[in-house]
This record gives C-alpha cells, sequence and structure tokens, in this order.
C-alpha cells in the first residue's frame, strides 16, 4: 500500500482546537477518528488557512506538532492562502514550510481589542454598576476608559506572549532572535517575502509539499496520502458559528463584549 503520509487540516479563526480535530475544517467530529490513525503514517502533514485566533489553543497545535518531530515523524507544513499570525506559529512547528508566492503569512504580533462605549451609554441615560473585589478584575470593560495603569498591565501581558511567539519563530526556523525581531513587527508578507527572509523553506503549493515531505524521509515518491473521510459541509459551518460543534471549533469572530482575549490574529 505504500507509505502514509497523514494530512491535517486547518481553517478559519483558531480558538477551541486538538490535533485529532484539525482531520474536519470547522468542527471536531470525524476528527478523533482520523487521529487514532496517526501511529499508523510515517509522514504527518498540515495545511494551514487561517488569520489566526486565540494564543493557547493556537501553542497547544504548535506543542502537539513538535512532539509529533520528536517522535522521529518528519512534519511538512503547506499554507494555503492566509497562514498569518496564530496560523504562521503553527506552522513554525513543522520541519519545513511550504508557501505559495502570493500567501499572506507573518503577522506575528499580539492583539487586544477593547470598546469604550462609556460616552454612549451616558448619553442615553444607563448606569453600568460594577461590584467587585480585585483591582483589576473588571480591566477592559466597555463602560468606562481604561487607566493608564491598566494599560500598562494589559501591554505588559501583550509583550509577554508576543516575546514567545518571537521565541517559537525562532526556534522552529533555526533563526536568531534578532533576525525574528526585524521582521516580528505584526506585518503581514507574502510567501515570496517570506522566502526571502527565512520564515519557510521553498514556494509551492500543497502537491510540492507532500513530495517534500517524502524526500525528507528519504521515502519514494508521491507518498500514499490519508485525510479525513468526513467531508465539510454547509451544516457544520452553521454548527460552528453557534458553538455547537464541541472540541475543534473554529469560528472566525468573537463577541464584542465577551470577556477580553488576546489574539494572534
Amino acid at each position: 500500500m505504500g507509505v502514509a503520509l497523514a494530512v491535517y487540516v486547518a481553517v478559519g479563526g483558531l480558538l477551541l482546537v486538538s490535533l485529532a480535530s484539525l482531520g474536519s475544517p470547522g468542527v471536531g467530529g470525524g476528527g478523533a477518528i482520523f487521529g487514532e490513525r496517526i501511529a499508523l503514517v510515517e509522514l504527518e502533514g498540515v495545511r494551514i488557512n487561517s488569520p489566526g485566533g486565540v494564543v493557547a489553543p493556537t501553542q497547544e497545535l504548535h506543542t502537539a506538532l513538535r512532539r509529533l518531530r520528536e517522535a522521529g515523524k518528519p512534519v511538512v507544513a503547506s499554507l494555503g492562502a492566509v497562514a498569518a499570525s496564530g496560523g504562521y506559529y503553527v506552522a513554525v512547528a513543522a520541519d519545513r514550510i511550504y508557501a505559495n508566492p502570493g500567501t499572506l503569512t507573518g503577522s506575528i504580533g499580539v492583539i487586544m481589542q477593547l470598546a469604550n462605549v462609556h460616552d454612549l451609554l451616558k448619553k442615553v441615560g444607563v448606569d453600568y454598576v460594577v461590584v467587585k473585589a480585585g483591582q483589576y478584575k473588571d480591566i477592559g470593560s466597555f463602560a468606562r476608559p481604561m487607566t493608564p495603569e491598566e494599560r500598562r498591565v494589559l501591554q505588559t501581558l501583550l509583550d509577554d506572549v508576543h516575546g514567545q511567539f518571537i521565541a517559537a519563530v525562532a526556534a522552529g526556523r533555526k533563526l536568531e532572535r534578532s533576525q525574528v525581531v526585524q521582521f516580528a513587527d505584526g506585518r503581514i508578507v507574502s510567501g515570496g517575502q517570506a522566502k526571502a527572509l527565512g520564515m519557510v523553506d521553498a514556494l509551492g503549493g500543497l502537491e510540492e509539499a507532500i513530495d517534500g515531505a517524502a524526500t525528507l524521509a528519504g521515502l519514494p515518491k508521491p507518498p500514499r496520502v490519508v485525510g479525513p473521510r468526513r467531508k465539510f459541509s454547509v451544516v457544520d459551518l452553521l454548527r460552528s458559528e453557534l458553538g455547537g460543534g464541541g472540541l475543534g471549533v473554529f469560528r472566525p469572530s468573537l463577541p464584542l463584549f465577551s470577556t477580553p482575549l488576546y489574539l494572534m490574529d
């Protein structure tokens, strides 16, 4: 039957994800069964088409791919239309990264966006009352302006996570931190620019990545490719949007007034 290459698919915003769930873009259904087959294959590939998302789940995916490498399985990442911020964070765990010349990638940064509708509430006569224990418990509240000290606290948080991102890129791409810092300012770059910066290894699509994986492992080309049997549907998309997909849900947006989340987005 030949050597199998397992190809995982990551599509959309990274919110709640697991390695097993990558078998089915958008939802977790079917992915767990696919995940059980990891031990049966010799090569691992991940196709990424994501602008990023919440930090911790992104880091979990990065760690899962890194552990596959540590277990002796070659891992190759193929970047689709977009693999930016958290999408790129996941990719740097791979042995080799392939991008199309026009792929949008990079965006090595962290962001937190908060709405302040204090003046609007005042205008319509709404008094928003907060009772709290802990000076910063309502940090980022939309009902009042942010204080300079609160901004400092949040900036320190984002700087720390940004440093983690830079360290992951430096380790994965075998670059000095000083090299990564030069382009780790949140900018997006094309696949061609990324190649020149050392952010990706080669230009090409999924087929080139598959052949590259076989070459990396010293195996015949083309390898036998296995992927999720379950197809992604419009129903899956709606279920994902409604939060009913369970583990592995990919959501492109977040409620405006939810608990503040810092994103690699």
